[in-house]
Order: structure tokens, then C-alpha cells, then sequence
């Protein structure tokens, strides 16, 4: 004997057809499962539920548009929802909208005041717009919601580097590495703030923690050649450059320090190689080049000429 399916059976069957879509690994689909669950009356709050997901699917798809638009409905649904107003701030800030990202974090602190993640980004956004007051209130709100929160003593110790705040940043960074020994930015700063101390020993080995924990990052690399620059040991230089290149092929500034130190030793070759590849992956590099006097050695060569001129017409074309 046969029934017809009531709505709520057909939308408890198209959430199910949904998931087994998502976790089958076709979100095009699983999206097309979940609207079709929303033609069907149901409880709102299961409602909300597919919609944090429509938009979760969207967000994955890199589909900011329309995962704002989910976000949206679902605070036209329940206007009280932080969960919403905090989606559609990161879809925002996707979207290079900032100051629409700044209203919907704060509308989410204002809805729940224990959002870390909401003040989070509220002090990531002023941070990067040159508040450093905003910046360090909303990063200190954080700390005092999330007190093991590295990420936040991390960027509050870089913002007092950029102050020339020494100590001050040096006790931030040292309370980022007390919760989280590990944390590569944080050694980083470190070498940094060490560097800017005048104690390079200790700068190095930083920058050294810092490539152990994340090879991937070059400017470790960079500063660390940096140094050996300045105290003339080029050929050390050299090997350090050489490591970063080899963990970041596409580090733009390693093979451009390579080429300086390589023009400093008389090796033309190598460092006219270097330059190319510089050039290629960053033709505005070349204002640089104009003016460094690291490659004085190379002036006068032909290939240095052509290297320049080919360059200017790339970045006027």
C-alpha cells in the first residue's frame, strides 16, 4: 500500500539527499537538495539550520554573493541570530567591504558581548586600517574572553614593534610563545624585535625557531639573510637564501637578495640568473634594481641594460 509524502517528509528527505550529496563531496548538489527542502514548510529553527549550511557550501564554493544572501535570510528569520551577522562580516571582508564587515562583527558582539572570534576581526580590521588604540583595545577584549587566545598577544606585540615599543612588544610576544611554543609568527617577531635590540645572535636564532616550525614562510628567510648581509658574510647569505628558494620557489625578494649578494662576490652569472627570475615573478622589482647599489658590479653589462628596459615596458604595458 502506497501514501503520499507529507511536506515534512519530503523536506526531512531532501535534507538527507543533501547530506549524502555533501559528504559524497558534490556541494553544487547538495545545495540544490537543500532548496528544494525549503520549498517545504517546516520548523524555523531546522530552517536556519539549512541555511547556515547553504551558506557554509557556498562559502567552500567561493561563492561570497550568495553566501551573504543565505546569511541574510537567516537574520531576516531571527534577528537575534550572532552566528549570521558574524557569516555575513567574513563574506564582507571577502568582498573587500570593510566597513560593512566592521557593522555586522560589532552587530554580533552586540547580540552575544562573549564572541571572541567577532572582536577577533573587529581588531584585525582596525589593525590593518592603522588603528593601533582600536587595534589593541579589541585584541586586549579577545585576550580577556580567551586568555590563551597567541594569536591576539602575537598581533598586539607587533603592532608595539611597529610603535618601536621594544619592551612592550617583547612581553606580548613572550606570553604568544608561553600558550603556544610553536607559533612561527611569534618567533618570528621575536627575531625581529631582537634584531631591532642590536642583538643579532639571538635575532637568528628566532628567525632559525621560526623555519624549523614553517618553511613555508620567507620573510624568516629574508631577515635572516638580512643579517649576514649586513655583517658581510655574504657566502652565508647565500645559503640561506638558497634554503628559502628552495621551500618558496615563487619568494620574489629571496631571489632578489641572492642576486645582490652574488653581484657583490663578481659572480655576474649567477646573479644576473637571479635578477631575471626576480624580475619575471615581480617586474616592479626593477625600481629597486635602479637604485641598489649591491648591484653596482652589474651596471654596465649589456644583459643588465636589456634586463632594465624589458622591464620598464612590462610594468608600462
Amino acid at each position: 500500500m502506497s501514501r503520499q509524502l507529507s511536506n515534512k517528509d519530503r523536506r526531512k528527505n531532501y535534507i538527507i539527499l543533501a547530506e549524502n550529496s555533501y559528504l559524497d563531496g558534490d556541494r553544487e548538489r547538495a545545495v540544490r537538495f537543500y532548496n528544494r527542502a525549503l520549498r517545504f514548510e517546516g520548523d524555523k529553527d531546522e530552517t536556519i539550520q539549512i541555511l547556515y549550511n547553504i551558506a557554509i557550501i557556498y562559502d567552500e564554493l567561493d561563492l561570497p554573493e550568495k553566501a551573504l544572501r543565505a546569511y541574510r535570510k537567516i537574520t531576516e528569520l531571527d534577528e537575534r541570530q550572532a552566528g549570521a551577522f558574524y557569516g555575513m562580516a567574513t563574506m564582507y571582508e571577502r568582498l573587500k567591504d570593510v566597513e560593512s564587515a566592521l557593522k555586522c562583527y560589532f552587530k554580533a558582539t552586540e547580540i552575544d558581548p562573549f564572541y571572541d572570534r567577532a572582536y577577533f576581526y573587529i581588531a584585525n580590521i582596525f589593525d590593518e586600517k592603522g588603528d593601533d588604540e582600536k587595534a589593541i583595545y579589541y585584541y586586549n577584549k579577545v585576550i580577556s574572553l580567551k586568555p590563551d587566545d597567541y594569536i591576539a598577544y602575537n598581533n598586539i606585540g607587533s603592532i608595539y614593534e611597529e610603535r618601536n615599543e621594544l619592551e612592550k612588544s617583547l612581553e606580548m610576544l613572550k606570553k604568544s610563545l608561553e600558550i603556544n611554543p610553536n607559533y612561527f609568527r611569534a618567533l618570528f617577531n621575536m627575531g625581529v624585535i631582537y634584531k631591532k635590540m642590536g642583538d643579532h645572535q639571538k635575532a637568528l636564532e628566532y628567525y632559525d625557531k621560526s623555519i624549523r616550525e614553517n618553511n613555508k614562510y620567507s620573510d624568516s628567510y629574508l631577515n635572516m639573510s638580512a643579517i649576514y648581509i649586513e655583517e658581510g658574510n655574504l657566502l652565508k647569505a647565500i645559503e640561506v637564501l638558497t634554503e628559502g628558494i628552495e621551500n618558496n620557489p615563487y619568494a620574489k625578494y629571496l631571489y632578489y637578495n641572492r642576486a645582490c649578494c652574488y653581484a657583490r662576490l663578481g659572480e655576474k652569472d649567477k646573479a644576473m640568473k637571479d635578477l631575471r627570475k626576480a624580475i619575471l615573478l615581480y617586474p616592479q622589482i626593477i625600481e629597486m634594481a635602479k637604485a641598489d647599489k649591491d648591484l653596482d658590479s652589474l651596471r654596465n653589462d649589456a644583459r643588465f641594460i636589456a634586463l632594465l628596459n624589458q622591464a620598464n615596458i612590462r610594468i608600462h604595458n
